[in-house]
């Protein structure tokens, strides 16, 4: 995690090398906040509180300043912690939505590979009929787990989808995940596509989709948090992804999910190795922000 977030820690962590708690703390705290990705509403409401509390405690030293932060963005990304509910369902059925590039498919493998680290039977679901090449990607994770994955040569992604749910229930699945084509929120006809994916698995199984997660590049900072909106808005969000956070200085968009929309991150990528998806805890997630 710590060397994960080490390009967005090393804007933050070097201002509190200091000793003197004045206006060019603050005022580079800020544009290392907003520099991070974190948004304007966040990063004032933060350091607002921050200045309070440095006040009313009466804090001089440069180390307190920081593990107020620490406190004060804990609170922050806390209501953002939320763990994926296994056994509740039989099976849980899980559609993902994402655009083009924020690592679907693959997180899609490497959430296949934690499922099974619990114990869960996955059935896998290639829905993505719209980008070549995508259901041969997400077979041959299948086959690196050692994961079944429904496809259709040349199918209806809501058939896809119908089928693997009532392939999940007659074989025992514990879980079933659904990939779907990726799309901006500006391709209406693709997202009413997405719309009807979610209701034809209802007509498959009618406490479904359970789980209804996005997964987005943490790369793209401000306009991940524009996806967060769009697909929310269509679909009704259960959950977030958030990949790619080792290759970026932008881990903050977090902060400023939590702020304007906070929809809860189950798991966040730091790295490429299948291991390398990790559950969200807000605690680790800012002890690696801050280093």
């Amino acid at each position: 995690m710590r060397s994960g977030l080490s390009r967005t820690s090393s804007g933050i962590s070097t201002l509190f090398m200091g000793t003197r708690i004045d206006d060019d703390l603050y005022d580079e705290l800020e544009s290392a906040l907003l520099m991070a990705d974190a948004g304007v509403d966040a990063t004032q409401e933060l350091l607002e509180a921050l200045k309070k509390r440095v006040r009313t405690e009466s804090i001089t030293e440069v180390p307190q300043v920081k593990a107020v932060l620490r406190e004060l963005m804990i609170g922050l990304l806390s209501p953002l912690e939320k763990s994926l509910a296994l056994g509740e369902h039989q099976p849980l059925v899980v559609m993902i939505a994402g655009v083009n590039g924020a690592g679907k498919t693959t997180t899609i493998g490497k959430l296949a590979k934690h499922l099974q680290s619990h114990d869960q039977k996955v059935l896998l679901a290639a829905g993505d009929t719209f980008r070549a090449a995508a259901r041969e990607q997400l077979t041959a994770w299948g086959e690196r787990n050692q994961v079944a994955v429904i496809a259709q040569e040349s199918g209806d992604p809501a058939a896809v989808a119908f089928d693997a749910v009532q392939a999940g229930r007659a074989r025992g699945m514990d879980v079933v995940m659904i990939d779907t084509a990726g799309r901006l929120p500006t391709q209406l006809h693709l997202m009413d596509e997405l719309k009807k994916i979610k209701r034809v698995v209802t007509k498959g199984m009618e406490t479904a989709p359970h789980e209804i997660l996005l997964v987005i590049d943490g790369n793209t900072g401000q306009n991940a948090l524009a996806q967060v909106k769009a697909f929310d808005d269509a679909l009704g969000l259960t959950g977030l992804v958030v990949t790619k956070l080792d290759g970026t200085a932008k881990g903050g968009v977090l902060a400023a999910i939590a702020r304007v929309r906070p929809v809860p991150v189950y798991f966040i990528g730091v790295g490429e190795a299948i291991d390398d998806l990790q559950p969200f805890v807000a605690s680790e997630f800012v002890d690696a922000l801050l280093g």
